[in-house]
């Protein structure tokens, strides 16, 4: 397929007025079977919370196979980072990728549409996100 090369100058002014939000997504999958993955999920789970509390993950979950019920060790985390670069250093540091239960490829994204709907009710502490 061939076609003009679209830089990133264009589609940031082709969408200018929208959220243009520069974040990256780290794709995670096993290397070696789900033993070394299971085995690094408690360490994993504890540095991704310190993620989330430092104000650095947006998001992160399993993607499950395509029967919808079964994982394959595969996950997906959207983060808040500098460049590229250190985008790379944050997966780096996770000990399911340190320990080389899972590798990873990280790609910069640009969130520009969507909606997230959260509620919260005082009177007894209820909250839904959808």
């Amino acid at each position: 397929m061939s076609g003009p090369n679209i830089t990133k100058d264009d589609i940031l002014e082709a969408s200018k007025g929208m959220l243009q939000l520069q974040l990256y997504v780290v794709f995670t999958r096993p290397t070696n079977g789900m033993g070394p993955v299971m085995e690094n999920i408690e360490e994993h789970l504890k540095f991704q919370v310190s993620l989330e509390q430092r104000g650095i993950m947006v998001g992160a979950g399993p993607h499950w196979a395509d029967d919808e019920h079964t994982w394959n060790g595969e996950g997906m985390v959207i983060i808040r980072a500098d460049s590229l670069a250190h985008a790379r250093e944050i997966a780096e540091s996770d000990p399911m990728h340190a320990s080389g239960a899972r590798e990873f490829t990280v790609r910069p994204w640009l969130l520009n549409e969507g909606r997230l709907n959260l509620t919260v009710d005082f009177s007894t502490g209820k909250h839904t996100v959808s």
